[in-house]
């Protein structure tokens, strides 16, 4: 199996929560599947993730460029369960989804995993 390295991206947003930054599987809570590889950025509870910071699948990584109201909600592929919706998160002007309480599991991730 080939091995994919992931580069951080280092940007305001990441400086403005204190530059540090770590990669995390995020799980759906029900079946345990990996939904995203995710850049997080600063310390707290994820509420959102930002469409921008998502590194994998590739279907998630190309909807920086749709409008908000061309980009589906999160479900899980495996079992369907619905995950978050999509947002802009207004501080920041930024395209996210906001996740529904405790509907993710986030695990820690090295990088060249």
């Amino acid at each position: 199996m080939k091995k994919i390295i992931f580069i951080f991206k280092k940007d305001k947003y990441k400086t403005a929560r204190g530059g540090h930054s770590r990669l995390l599987n995020i799980c759906c809570r029900k079946c345990e599947s990996v939904i995203a590889i995710y850049q997080k950025d600063g310390p707290g509870n994820l509420r959102r993730l930002y469409i921008d910071r998502i590194f994998a699948p590739a279907e998630l990584t190309n909807l920086q460029k749709f409008s908000i109201a061309k980009i589906p909600i999160l479900k899980c592929k495996k079992c369907g369960e619905v995950l978050g919706t999509p947002c802009i998160y207004i501080k920041e002007k930024r395209k996210a989804f906001r996740l529904y309480q405790d509907s993710v599991i986030r695990r820690l991730r090295k990088l060249d995993e």
